[in-house]
């Protein structure tokens, strides 16, 4: 499916963007069975999709932004990946993995007496420690409200992006997968080496 130019450095995360076949995937950064499937998706299809792979140059893995609002660091969690897809597109996906494996960190119960400005910190502490320090400040400049009292940061306009893209597609929940454009779901988070071989020796065409 499409995906906007300024994004498309970051967000394909395995495979080439011109590659026939597409593997939408929905996740969210404090959701655990997302978590569990970025693991499949590190560890399984990126391999499978990289030069020398068996799907090289076939099939392409979008990384989809589902920003769930009843986990209330949901928005931050998401602004921080986009920020960081902006700085260093070529380390969106390190990134994300990294917090993903600190997802604890940003659950109700532990943001709940921090302020949006406090957890965007922490996420700038993250992006220091997982980035290197060179990237905390353009991070915190991308994260910083400075417009208009109700203007957002200077990535809300790919944030609304996100959200539009996953709510014309009828997406409500994560993780979800589209294959080629249609909900796949059969798919689990669950699903280990095994599963994904079947499900694309069956599926990739050309």
């Amino acid at each position: 499916m499409a995906l906007q130019p300024s994004l498309q450095r970051a967000l394909v995360i395995a495979g080439t963007y011109d590659a026939p076949h597409t593997l939408d995937i929905f996740l969210d950064y404090v959701c655990p069975f997302s978590a569990k499937l970025s693991l499949a998706i590190d560890g399984v299809l990126k391999p499978l999709f990289a030069p020398g792979g068996k799907y090289a140059g076939k099939v392409k893995v979008i990384f989809r932004n589902q920003v769930q609002p009843w986990h209330g660091s949901s928005t931050f969690v998401h602004e921080a990946g986009l920020a960081v897809a902006r700085i260093a597109p070529e380390e969106f996906w390190k990134f994300s993995l990294a917090l993903f494996a600190a997802q604890r960190d940003y659950y109700d119960i532990p943001v709940s007496t921090l302020t949006p400005t406090q957890i965007r910190e922490k996420l700038a502490a993250l992006v220091a420690e997982t980035l290197g320090d060179d990237k905390a400040a353009p991070f915190k400049d991308l994260v910083t409200l400075k417009s208009t009292p109700n203007g957002g940061v200077d990535v809300t306009d790919d944030l609304k992006y996100t959200i539009k893209f996953s709510r014309q597609n009828g997406i409500h929940v994560s993780p979800t997968v589209l294959w080629d454009g249609l909900i796949a779901n059969e798919i689990s988070s669950s699903w280990g080496e095994r599963e994904w071989t079947e499900f694309l020796e069956k599926k990739v065409t050309a």
